[in-house]
């Protein structure tokens, strides 16, 4: 069914304008003194857009929590997690910043880092997101030392930075540590095994006699260099299963730790005690294996085109205050106080949102709000915090909560994104009842073999082979290489995943919702068509272009590039608030709004009137050109659709249902509502209630977001899967789980095909380790398998792993 925004449902305003403004119920945007309402949807709601959402989708009522982020909840309330500050409790003048933070790699670590962060003096809150890598810490200035914080993170093993200089990291060095660290060394150990340990242990004539100094020599050299790979190449599954057991909350790595130190702490004391039977290969086996995999999960998360700094790349950090007597002050952000003034100079953003209450200017929004066209905006008009002052300086008075738009953007797409639960999550969910399980069967065989009359080595070894032949090698690896096979195979086509929520959740998409501006479309303004009355199409165009040159502004862009490349020569040019005026050899050239002809004495004859309507329904803009008293085109100026709209709609919207979500108006999506393919448009709507509208068809299944531009960074991150395009700004980017940078439109039904065949690659990697344990810890239980068997026979599995996640998803 198409919805459209036209109904027979009156939209009314509130009778009372005088009262105090509220809560947008479907955005929380505050409302304005009238607010939008009608009969058949309940509340109040900011814009037009908002209420028209709220009715196709049942009214205002808010979604529950998910149960990732009530999950996240309980875990932060832990009994050893120091209590964060109530937000009522934070002062109006606490500090904020984020931190990029190297080294985590589960759930658990966010619990860590975050109760560290919060036990120091003067840290009200600590936000720490596994996601994006990221600790965003509210503070106390004049109380916290951020450096010391810094380096208490550093003891556990946690590289804070600045973000800035954690994206110019080298990303080589995870590669040369496990290369150096673990490929020599961890080689080498297997060198010496193959040539003089596996011979003996096999029953073969020794190379050397391990019982003489030859081969105490041999199982010396050994025990170093598995002492190097363990240590410093395993620090990281170390440091995790250190992590998991300060917050009591086993994860994988504490199993992996446990196989791997058990193995290593066996053969010391085989080696003490002179026994030459040791098992320092099983210790490096683990550890490399499991280290493979994970360099394999970071590389994918550093595939990411870029990280929540360039969120904050737009924001604002000073302003231009005017005091009483009219003289400025350049001022922080933060010291801006409700009623305070504002200069905001052309060519520059709004740093808070706030009404004008001197001089006009036209208004660039785009970052904010979508709308591709500037606006004027006049003593009287609410500007919003982030848009950009295009052709002259503003005064400004600041609003009641002295916040900015732009700000509120970047906070609710942390908000979204570091609540979102990826594959480890679940991995660290499992460990949470795999590893006491294993451990307990490990005890349990031990005891159970002392119990039968086994000696206590053989009864150690027997435990310890559960433990070696459980260690969830294969298990770790089964997602994050079907997923680097899969983020391959995007890039081949084009695509950078960024997240592999991909992977997860767009095989499963329900709905698929589109952004129009710069997605559908592809953003940029041109000349679509020129109506013309007693003049030349080319004359009309050249004067237009040669006036419109003198200004700043994407319609006057549009008729420029649109010219030739040389033009008249204009004197006594000036930019309005609506067009520009100049004069070329002797004659007075107008081009704008209708409105700026009649005021310079230049009639629109009916046939141009007409053409600029349908320019007008047709959701473009009309600019009008006229001289000598009469006006002689109206051009039709526009963003035009992407190529293979049609086709790429019609493929996708035969599985799905398809939504189409916009910031302009009705007439702007007219094209798009027509189309058999699209289920629903909504128009007018913006960017936080673009989150909004994303959250309720989430309640309804799986969603799918395609987007380009900031406004539509939240409506991203809060879909299940944030699809952007590489032309869009630096924000959007930001929030997507996938990014086409080559190609079109028609690029983004590859990105569902490939999540589709890696997402198939995950469940038989997940399917072949289960079945590996099911059928390998009973063995190990009943004594039928030794360490060193139980290690190949981990090596085994996890290698079938690695074959399988190689072959190409499509």
């Amino acid at each position: 069914m198409i919805s459209d925004v036209s109904t027979d449902s009156p939209v009314v305003r509130s009778e009372s304008p005088d009262a105090e403004s509220d809560a947008c119920s479907l955005c929380e945007l505050p409302t304005p003194a009238e607010p939008f309402t009608a009969d058949d949807v309940d509340g109040a709601y900011c814009c037009r857009g908002c209420l028209e959402v709220s009715r196709a989708l049942g009214g205002p009522e808010r979604a529950a929590e998910s149960d990732i982020e009530q999950s996240l909840a309980a875990a932060t309330d832990a009994d050893d997690v120091p209590a964060a500050t109530d937000a009522d409790d934070v002062p109006d003048d606490a500090a904020r910043t984020f931190l990029s933070v190297d080294g985590m790699h589960c759930a658990t670590c966010e619990t860590f880092i975050e109760s560290t962060a919060v036990g120091d003096d003067g840290v009200y809150a600590a936000e720490a997101s596994y996601a994006t890598d990221m600790l965003r810490v509210t503070y106390d200035p004049d109380e916290t030392d951020l450096d010391g914080l810094v380096g208490r993170l550093g003891r556990y093993g946690y590289d804070a930075t600045d973000p800035d200089a954690a994206a110019e990291t080298d990303e080589g060095s995870g590669l040369a540590k496990f290369l150096i660290g673990g490929g020599v060394f961890g080689m080498m150990v297997m060198v010496w095994y193959v040539l003089f340990l596996y011979p003996t242990y096999l029953g073969f004539d020794p190379v050397v006699d391990l019982g003489a100094f030859d081969g105490l020599y041999v199982v010396a050299n050994v025990w170093v260099m598995s002492s190097i790979v363990l240590f410093y190449t395993g620090y990281p599954i170390l440091r995790g299963a250190y992590v998991s057991l300060a917050a009591r909350q086993p994860n994988m790595d504490l199993l992996v730790a446990l196989a791997a130190v058990a193995a290593y702490v066996f053969s010391v004391g085989s080696m003490v005690v002179g026994r030459t039977h040791v098992y320092f290969d099983v210790s490096v086996a683990i550890v490399l294996v499991v280290t493979l995999g994970n360099y394999y999960e970071d590389r994918i998360k550093r595939r990411a085109a870029t990280r929540l700094t360039d969120l904050t790349s737009a924001r604002v950090t000073d302003a231009t205050r005017l005091s009483d007597d009219g003289r400025t002050e350049s001022v922080p952000v933060e010291s801006i106080r409700p009623d305070d003034r504002i200069l905001v100079r052309p060519g520059e953003r709004v740093p808070v949102d706030g009404v004008v209450v001197e001089g006009r200017a036209a208004v660039d929004e785009s970052l904010v709000t979508g709308e591709s066209i500037p606006t004027t905006r006049e003593p009287g008009d609410s500007v919003i915090g982030g848009s950009v002052v295009t052709d002259d300086a503003l005064t400004v008075e600041v609003g009641d909560d002295a916040t900015s738009t732009l700000d509120r953007l970047v906070e609710l797409l942390w908000e979204i994104q570091s609540s979102r639960g990826g594959a480890q999550r679940l991995a660290d969910k499992l460990a949470t009842v795999f590893v006491p399980l294993v451990l307990a069967l490990s005890v349990l065989t031990t005891a159970g073999f002392l119990v039968l009359g086994s000696s206590p080595t053989d009864a150690l070894l027997n435990g310890l082979t559960v433990l070696i032949v459980s260690c969830p090698c294969a298990l770790g690896l089964a997602t994050p290489l079907a997923v680097a096979s899969g983020v391959r195979d995007a890039a081949d086509s084009g695509v950078v995943v960024a997240s592999d929520a991909v992977f997860e959740d767009a095989p499963d998409a329900d709905t698929i919702i589109f952004d129009k501006t710069g997605t559908l479309t592809d953003g940029r303004m041109r000349v679509r068509g020129v109506t013309t009355a007693a003049a030349d199409e080319t004359t009309a165009l050249e004067l237009a272009a040669a006036v419109e040159r003198y200004a700043s502004h994407p319609l006057a862009e549009a008729l420029v590039q649109c010219a030739p490349d040389r033009l008249p020569t204009v004197t006594d040019s000036t930019v309005h608030q609506r067009g520009v005026t100049g004069r070329v050899d002797g004659t007075d050239i107008v081009v704008g709004h209708p409105s700026l002809l009649r005021e310079a004495g230049v009639t629109v004859p009916d046939e141009l009137a007409s053409a600029g309507e349908s320019v007008r329904d047709a959701g473009r803009v009309p600019v009008f050109v006229g001289w000598d008293r009469s006006a002689r085109a109206v051009f039709d100026v526009g963003d035009a659709p992407r190529e293979m709209w049609d086709e790429t709609l019609s493929e996708l919207g035969a599985e799905r249902e398809l939504v189409v979500l916009t910031g302009d108006d009705e007439r702007a999506a007219a094209q798009f509502r027509s189309h058999p393919a699209v289920d629903e448009v909504f128009a007018g709507v913006p960017p936080e209630a673009k989150a909004e509208t994303v959250e309720r068809f989430r309640s309804r299944g799986t969603v799918a977001m395609v987007g380009d531009g900031s406004n539509d960074a939240p409506a991203l991150a809060a879909a299940d899967v944030g699809i952007a395009f590489g032309s869009g700004t630096d924000l959007a980017g930001s929030a997507a789980d996938a990014i086409i940078v080559e190609r079109g439109l028609d690029t983004v039904p590859t990105v569902f095909s490939v999540a589709a065949g890696t997402h198939r690659r995950i469940r038989e990697n997940l399917a072949w380790a289960f079945v590996y344990n099911l059928v390998a810890i009973p063995l190990a239980i009943s004594g039928l398998i030794n360490p060193l068997l139980a290690a190949v026979a981990m090596g085994t599995s996890s290698l079938l792993v690695v074959v399988n996640s190689a072959r190409s998803v499509e």
